[in-house]
């Protein structure tokens, strides 16, 4: 069993055991159980610096500025991308999946967040917005 420890209550994160998915599934878990903590959770991040601009005119461009602006967000609460445990992640184009997908799973460790990903309008040029939720551990 894949496991995220927390010193203090155990484990934070884990697949139960016989947890599967299809072999095209993207980077992500099926199932977590999670031992509640402390809750953190990110609103929809996306490619906009401290000024309100967007930045990036491609999908890799804002994926990459996104998963930063995530960095900084968890790293507030004391937490990391390890402590996530469900991940929202909204796009234009759905067919930027993959391409999205590349630059997410550099970012996290197993077991990775359950997560769903879904097409829809965004605000202005943003191509690409995500929603996390973490347990501080």
């Amino acid at each position: 069993m894949n496991e995220k420890q927390n010193g203090n209550t155990g484990v934070l994160k884990s697949l139960p055991k016989g947890a599967a998915q299809h072999d095209t599934a993207g980077p992500y878990s099926p199932v977590l159980i999670v031992n509640p903590g402390k809750l953190v959770v990110l609103s929809g991040q996306a490619a906009i610096d401290k000024e309100g601009n967007i930045v990036g005119d491609t999908i890799e461009e804002q994926t990459r500025f996104m998963m930063e602006n995530c960095q900084s967000q968890l790293s507030s609460a004391d937490c990391t991308f390890d402590d996530v445990f469900k991940v929202t992640l909204y796009l234009r184009d759905i067919g930027q999946w993959s391409t999205v997908n590349q630059i997410y799973e550099t970012y996290f460790s197993t077991p990775r967040p359950v997560r769903t990903a879904v097409q829809t309008g965004l605000i202005g040029e943003l191509l690409v917005e995500i929603e996390m939720w973490a347990v501080q551990s």
